[in-house]
């Protein structure tokens, strides 16, 4: 035997001892592997991680099977687990960072972090241990078991999107989509359909010891990655972008998470906003139309506090609209409580607010504590606590800004939801993203935010006006090119002339039915391999 050849068998016979492995020596290697996805998420973006995870979660799965004393159900409990274990490295190494939120007041939620860095990772793993299961119960051989992987991680993901409330926060398809060129087919076929098509090219490498199916794989692969890029390539190359909106101001003040609810702080960070506000333009540039601040930018509210309405409307020049993140409060009176939003207001110099949007989903045990009445006797509140918690919204508008002018608000992370961009009022002209990712820290959370915003443009066919009070702040075009913008821990504004929307190339609606025809497709593929195999294994 020569070289290559031995070098070949002992390949193959590291994973056959790989799908082999058992108990905890199986959940490492899940675990491990998982990790390593993460991994080729942002800021990383490492994509070559993504090729040597999912391999291995393919071939441990290949090994996952019930004993022949189990019946039923029970025989896919070791694919389930297999998945269970690769998704729990997959979010505690993708979503750390929110620990960080909770040292932000450590005396009452520092007992928290460990629920928030393993019991949320936990939870979101029971998807991708559905995933595999589903995936194991039409397992095959070679490409079959490919897109049985594809099929069960794609339905995983789409449950994650809306079960309770939802969470799609990291969804596979995203390290496929790491700079503008590959952000266009999210346009034409949406994230859900993404996340089917990432993991059966990145589970291909899975048939390299498979003579019999590695070259048509490789061949899949290459054509869904040709069709990836090419496309992506093809509507940059046809992009036109017309620099006829209006001049906007994004002001990114960082102001560290324990001053802002600091009462004897208030004054001066509005101090602060208002100076960055009145900054005089570059040499040569137009003085701003919108200025846009971030979430709860505002630390007072603004309906019981006229001195400070006052200092806002006095700030702004003639012809100026600032769209500034608030807390609103709205009293019905009588014997009604009041409700709290967490809101974006319209203010102009003449007329004070014109608008407002509330934030329609709000964050669970951030900003609202489900089954509220039962955990508060047990002394739990949210991070942000108001008096019964914020208000949600019963419904996204766009809100109107300048005559002509439209903007679809999204507070925090309701861009990370693809699915909930349905509004009614007036057509958008461009995204509103206010955000403060100042809880986060200098964690990979502000980056993987900003590039779920990101792709939301590019889904739409809008301009995004993004304001982080610390994070990530840009205007990005409505093919995902950032054009100008404010890093992690800067100080300061950024003027842009606004790009005109587009129209994009699918629907929402559209985007939705091509997820269907995916998965349909893949479902498809998966039986007809499945079938072959049952007929010749019996």
């Amino acid at each position: 035997m020569d070289g290559p050849q031995r070098e070949k068998s002992a390949f193959q016979l590291w994973i056959g001892k790989l799908a082999l492995l058992s108990g905890w020596k199986r959940a490492l290697a899940a675990f491990l592997a998982g990790g390593c996805a993460s991994f080729a998420l942002p800021p990383y973006d490492f994509i070559a991680a993504a090729f040597m995870a999912f391999p291995v979660l393919v071939w441990l799965i290949d090994g996952a099977t019930g004993g022949p004393d189990r019946g039923g159900i029970w025989r896919l409990l070791p694919a389930a687990l297999t998945g269970w274990w690769f998704g729990f490295g997959y979010f505690v190494l993708g979503l750390w960072w929110i620990g960080n939120a909770l040292l932000v007041d450590a005396q009452n939620f520092a007992w928290a972090i460990p629920f928030a860095i393993l019991g949320l990772p936990a939870f979101l793993a029971l998807f991708y241990g559905l995933g595999a299961a589903i995936a194991r119960l039409v397992w095959s051989d070679g490409l079959g078991r490919i897109f049985a992987l594809a099929f069960g991680l794609g339905l995983a993901e789409w449950l994650r999107s809306f079960l309770l409330t939802g969470f799609p926060w990291n969804a596979i398809g995203y390290a496929a989509m790491p700079v503008p060129l590959l952000m266009q087919s999210s346009a034409a076929i949406g994230l859900l359909a993404m996340n089917v098509l990432a993991v059966i090219v990145f589970a291909m490498p899975a048939l390299v010891s498979d003579r019999l199916h590695r070259l048509a794989g490789a061949a899949l692969a290459i054509v869904l990655i040709g069709l990836h890029v090419g496309y992506g390539a093809l509507r940059l190359s046809n992009a036109t972008i017309v620099d006829d909106g209006p001049q906007v101001r994004i002001v990114q003040p960082s102001i560290a998470q324990d001053m802002k609810w600091d009462a004897d702080a208030r004054r001066d960070i509005l101090d602060k906003y208002l100076d960055l506000t009145r900054q005089p333009p570059a040499a040569g540039a137009a003085s701003p139309q919108i200025i846009v601040w971030p979430e709860t930018a505002v630390p007072y509210l603004l309906t019981k506090s006229p001195d400070a309405m006052k200092a806002i409307t006095e700030t702004l020049g003639d012809g100026q609209t600032l769209l500034a993140g608030a807390i609103r409060l709205e009293e019905p009176g009588g014997e009604a409580e009041p409700a709290y939003y967490n809101s974006i207001y319209v203010i102009d110099g003449k007329n004070g607010i014109t608008g407002a949007a509330d934030k329609v989903h709000l964050v669970p045990f951030g900003e609202y504590l489900p089954l509220e009445h039962i955990l508060r006797r047990l002394g739990l509140t949210e991070v942000v606590e108001m008096p019964g918690g914020f208000t949600p919204a019963a419904s996204r508008r766009s809100l109107p800004v300048l005559p002509g002018f439209a903007v679809l608000p999204l507070i925090c992370y309701e861009a990370i939801f693809p699915g909930e961009m349905d509004y009614a009022g007036s057509p958008a002209n461009a995204i509103v993203n206010v955000t403060n990712d100042a809880w986060y820290g200098d964690t990979p959370g502000p980056y993987q935010h900003f590039r779920q915003a990101q792709l939301r443009a590019v889904e739409l066919g809008l301009p995004l006006i993004r304001a982080a009070n610390n994070g990530l702040s840009a205007v990005v075009d409505p093919y995902g090119r950032i054009i100008d913008g404010l890093a992690l821990n800067a100080v300061g504004v950024s003027d842009v002339r606004l790009p005109a929307r587009i129209r994009p190339p699918m629907s929402e609606a559209t985007r939705n039915a091509q997820f269907w025809v995916v998965i349909l497709a893949v479902l498809v593929a998966t039986m007809t391999y499945f079938l072959r195999h049952r007929r010749r294994f019996g």
